[in-house]
């Protein structure tokens, strides 16, 4: 019997493929909690409570999940700079289909009463730490095998699996909703794309246990000291930096795809298919934007394309709600595509650039702290905060203007961000 050990990827094409692969799954699994809160974890597991009640306590548990995320952005990042990042990425995935998984066969408020809340919080907050520690580590892997001056392109494909991710977790909550009469999706219908997050998971770990583990890790020394009290002792200026960076990002974001869901349905009075729709017409045009914008970060830096995305994506923050308002199908997804036009000219450069300000041997717990700290500020927030102020001013100016402030703090992130550590 042979026992010759597998064959790894270890081409950079290889890698960044399953890389990006098993990020899009992650993604999926995170963005479907997401959209499901807009359209149903309302009336199932907070029922009695008015309907704005009702929305905030469903995306207070979704707002757990970016609470949790730098839980395993610390823990994951000190094994990934201890470690390697492969194994760690395995772990992560499996974390992630589990919790999602659970969800999908999770009791409701009707069977189990306020357990039922209490439990979904619980896999919410697990999956919150599963994606605190894939981000980073997926990132990495890609760009360690890679050419630096290709890091811009090699960290975008892992980017990809957000709108890759979106479109998966939408497109399959739409077609079923579009299947199946109301009563059905709202029974047991919503559950379909939870429950198929096994099989995808079980195909991710396949394909991230053929990988190599990262060559710029593997010629490190052993180490014994704490990685991230390195981070917070010697990067603080490279930490902060990163913070403020993603503010602006994960904000627009959120509004401009999840609080979409809620203000369509409450304040415009269109089916929720109509924005459904529009996030995975808008998603797909993001899939081969954000690669072209990271690789455009490689030729004429990263600096000036993600400033120029940020203040392109404020202006359309006030263009925004007065399409959607038209009521018009056109004009919704218009409104939604051009808004993630903007959000790829940011978030395709951001990766590289956030890696690039810590060396190889914290980068690991620099990268995932900073995204994800960030996270809970902004993705975490942003609807609820899109909720409080419409309902405190009736105005969508409330929300633009607050999209406006956080876009701002994106770009003073990136003026102050200090120069990309060169290594060897």
């Amino acid at each position: 019997m042979s026992t010759a050990a597998p064959v790894r990827a270890r081409t950079p094409r290889q890698v960044i493929a399953a890389c990006a692969v098993g990020t899009s799954l992650e993604w999926y699994d995170f963005f479907l909690y997401g959209t499901a809160a807009a359209l149903v974890f309302r009336p199932l597991f907070f029922p009695g409570s008015d309907a704005a009640t009702g929305t905030l306590l469903a995306f207070a548990t979704y707002g757990v999940g970016f609470v949790a995320r730098p839980i395993g952005s610390v823990a994951f990042g000190y094994l990934g700079d201890r470690i390697g990042r492969r194994n760690v990425l395995s772990v992560t995935l499996l974390l992630m289909g589990m919790a999602t998984f659970l969800i999908g066969i999770l009791p409701t408020h009707a069977s189990i009463g306020t357990t039922a809340p209490v439990l979904l919080m619980l896999l919410r907050f697990a999956q919150g730490l599963s994606l605190g520690g894939e981000w980073g580590g997926a990132v990495l892997l890609s760009i360690e095998h890679t050419r630096r001056s290709e890091w811009g392109l090699a960290a975008a494909w892992v980017q990809f699996g957000v709108p890759a991710g979106n479109i998966l977790a939408v497109g399959i909550l739409a077609a079923a909703n579009a299947v199946l009469d109301q009563s059905d999706f709202a029974t047991w219908g919503w559950r379909l794309p939870f429950l198929v997050s096994a099989a995808l998971a079980l195909v991710g770990l396949w394909i991230r246990h053929r990988v190599a583990e990262s060559p710029m890790f593997a010629e490190l020394p052993p180490r014994t000291d704490n990685p991230l009290l390195e981070v917070l002792a010697r990067h603080r200026p490279a930490l902060v930096a990163s913070f403020l960076v993603r503010i602006g990002v994960d904000v627009a974001f959120y509004i401009f795809t999840l609080h979409l869901l809620t203000y369509l349905a409450d304040e415009v009075g269109l089916p929720s298919s109509t924005g459904l729709l529009a996030v995975v017409i808008a998603s797909g045009v993001q899939l081969f934007l954000v690669p072209w914008f990271g690789r455009l970060s490689d030729l004429h830096g990263r600096r000036g394309i993600a400033i120029a995305g940020a203040a392109l994506a404020a202006a359309w923050s006030w263009a925004f709600f007065p399409m959607l308002d038209t009521g018009s199908t056109l004009m919704v997804v218009l409104a939604v595509t051009g808004a993630l036009v903007f959000h790829a000219a940011m978030y395709g450069p951001q990766a590289a650039f956030i890696a690039e300000l810590f060396p190889t041997e914290v980068r690991y717990s620099g990268t995932s702290l900073g995204y994800q700290v960030a996270g809970v500020f902004g993705g975490a927030l942003a609807p609820i905060v899109a909720i409080l102020l419409f309902d405190a001013f009736q105005t969508t100016a409330a929300i633009s203007l607050y999209a406006t402030a956080a876009l701002a703090v994106t770009v003073y992130g990136l003026l102050i961000a200090p120069r990309p550590v060169e290594e060897d």
